[in-house]
């Protein structure tokens, strides 16, 4: 066991894990932050997606030693009001299905926007690799195009 200083969503929180201790387990048992979800475990699915200093990142396999010292924003940091527009389109298109994947998908989609404003379709196809079992990947797209809108009307660079 080993202590370790994480900031999530702008609070500080200290933990006493193993430091191999996957960052996910950390943020769902330890901090009690359920939004992040476990999926395949081999951080292949996305579902377990944050943001890791503004990068969107799978902490199924990241070992909480990995994340000291770094911004981790969770699904419930990504706004205080679920007013974030990549929420705010995910709501107003109708994206999710079963809704398991989509707090990755979310976070995914947020960090993308967050270095590519305006992204092509190649852009998004790139970097929206997380996997939909119910295959929204439709909407998913659609979503973070009207996202992108929004955003770029209102100049906003959100987190």
């Amino acid at each position: 066991m080993a202590e370790f200083k994480l900031n999530i969503n702008s609070k500080d929180y200290t933990v006493d894990v193993d430091p191999q201790m996957p960052l996910l387990w950390v943020i769902r048992d330890e901090i009690g932050l359920k939004g992040t979800k476990f999926g395949c475990g081999i951080a292949q699915c996305g579902a377990c997606t944050i943001h890791l200093d503004g990068k969107a990142t799978r902490t199924c396999v990241l070992p909480v030693s990995a994340a000291t010292g770094k911004k981790i924003t969770t699904i419930e940091g990504l706004s205080n009001d679920n007013e974030h527009p990549v929420q705010k389109a995910w709501l107003k298109l109708q994206v999710p299905q079963c809704g398991y994947c989509q707090s990755g998908q979310i976070m995914a989609a947020s960090a993308l926007l967050q270095s590519t404003p305006q992204p092509s379709e190649e852009d998004v196809n790139r970097a929206m690799h997380n996997i939909c079992r119910c295959g929204t990947y439709q909407r998913i797209k659609q979503a973070i195009q009207e996202a992108s809108k929004e955003m770029t009307a209102h100049g906003q660079a959100n987190e």
